[in-house]
């Protein structure tokens, strides 16, 4: 889209297939998608998985959240990206973004249960490597989980 807003323009880089990999011991796979929506008003997340493997930790089993959609959209004021979430679990969450010089951050401020994911693009732009934390009390941040995302076209 010509003319769009260069905050907007740096998620470019995202548009496409990955395959993502949960660095957790016995979890597969999944896949995602980004694609431009509305002209590159909106990025459109699509995520899913064939199946969370029974080698998984159970904890992933019972809490599996595919598939998954978030759409990705701009405040130009504060020149910062809003992230609208939802899974299979019927879960719904705003996240907070931001997507420069290589580095995707998005994090949310919820009461019990904060969360932040840091990702690094890799130079040639096709290996995606990041980390989900979580916190109780913003304070004191837990791994959650480290995973690659790897392009695929």
């Amino acid at each position: 889209m010509d003319g769009r807003h260069p905050v907007l323009a740096r998620l470019d880089v995202l548009v496409g297939r990955w395959t993502v990999q949960p660095k957790v011991e016995g979890v597969g796979t999944a896949w995602t998608e980004f694609a431009w929506q509305e002209g590159g008003v909106f990025l459109r997340q699509h995520s899913d998985a064939d199946a969370v493997p029974s080698t998984a930790p159970q904890a992933w089993r019972d809490n599996a959240p595919f598939p998954t959609t978030a759409v990705i959209g701009l405040d130009d004021a504060a020149e910062e990206l809003t992230m609208l979430y939802a899974d299979a679990r019927g879960v719904h969450r705003v996240y907070r973004m931001t997507f420069a010089d290589g580095v995707w951050t998005v994090w949310r401020d919820a009461p019990g249960f904060n969360q932040r994911f840091s990702g690094t693009v890799s130079a040639d732009g096709d290996t995606v490597d990041g980390r989900w934390e979580t916190s109780k009390d913003g304070v004191t941040w837990n791994l959650d989980f480290d995973l690659t995302y790897v392009r695929e076209r």
